[in-house]
């Protein structure tokens, strides 16, 4: 959808090359407008595209229960050498 603002931008200046008077200025300033609408479009594509899904989001209760596993098999493997060095 951001291409169709560079498409009309590239029109626009276009326009203005063969018009003539305050006309000119009018199609310069949307040509601007419209190149600027097409870079965030483009800006929030780039971004939107490497950004990471919702679902892979860990809930607070979720980390909770990944920290106690992590600390029972840390414990865990603190136990063992002392039960075979005995």
């Amino acid at each position: 959808m951001h291409w169709l603002y560079l498409i009309v931008a590239l029109a626009l200046f276009a326009g203005a090359y063969k018009a003539s008077g305050w006309l000119v200025l009018l199609l310069l300033v949307g040509s601007l407008i419209a190149f600027i609408a097409w870079m965030l479009g483009w800006i929030s594509a780039r971004i939107s595209r490497g950004a990471r899904s919702e679902m892979q989001i860990l809930s607070p209760e979720e980390l909770q229960q990944m920290r106690e596993q992590a600390a029972a098999r840390k414990a865990a493997s603190a136990a063992k050498p002392e039960s075979t060095q005995s």
